[in-house]
């Protein structure tokens, strides 16, 4: 029998607040947009399983921080028992460009001795009238950070599966390489849940012979 799935990721999605980090996780999970969205307070939690290959599962576990900085304290304790990131931006708001910089200094010192692959996210590309970040300066920061940049709408549901999908198997790529290693008392990769294996013919009839000799 296949695997449910095969390994579990733990994800954080980081940002300014009101980049539409929560949105973005509800149109990807619930497969929804929520015209009104409460600020996160803490932490949320949310789930998912993608098959990022035929039969092969991963099971995401995705952790919405709040933007804002009286609950930093809090969020900063999720950074290190993460093993992927979207870091969200807003490109109708500069300011939020900006602040990617201390966004990725502020994961790197609290998640040693790990560390998140991130994916940068340029959200709200759906008004584009309103745009204050060029694609080609937010790929630029991308690269020297050495991330992936996509842009993507939850309203309109733009690019947001396939923002998940190419972090969770960039992700895949290197647990399977062996960059990355399951480790005892870190949460960012588990192994996969396997039902009960039911044997081939072959190995039955080995058990067979062992239980009449």
């Amino acid at each position: 029998m296949e695997a449910i799935w095969l390994y579990q990721f733990r994800l954080i999605v980081i940002g300014d607040s009101t980049v539409g980090k929560s949105c973005l996780i509800r149109r990807f999970t619930e497969g929804r947009f929520a015209q009104v969205s409460d600020p996160t307070v803490g932490v949320d939690f949310f789930s998912r399983l993608v098959e990022i290959e035929p039969g092969k599962r991963i099971k995401l576990q995705i952790w919405d921080t709040a933007g804002q900085e009286r609950f930093r304290s809090i969020t900063r304790a999720y950074y290190r028992n993460s093993v992927g990131g979207l870091l969200l931006f807003d490109i109708t708001n500069r300011r939020s460009f900006q602040n990617v910089h201390d966004w990725l200094e502020e994961a790197r010192s609290h998640v040693q001795p790990h560390s998140i692959v991130f994916l940068l996210v340029g959200h709200k590309c759906d008004l584009e009238p309103q745009r204050q970040v060029t694609r080609q300066e937010a790929e630029k920061l991308a690269g020297a950070y050495g991330m992936r940049y996509v842009e993507t709408s939850a309203r309109d549901a733009i690019n947001v599966e396939h923002a998940f999908t190419e972090l969770t198997r960039d992700i895949f790529q290197l647990v399977r390489s062996g960059d990355i290693t399951i480790q005892e008392g870190w949460e960012g990769v588990k192994s996969g849940f396997v039902p009960n294996v039911v044997h081939s013919s072959e190995e039955v009839t080995k058990s067979d012979r062992r239980c009449l000799c």
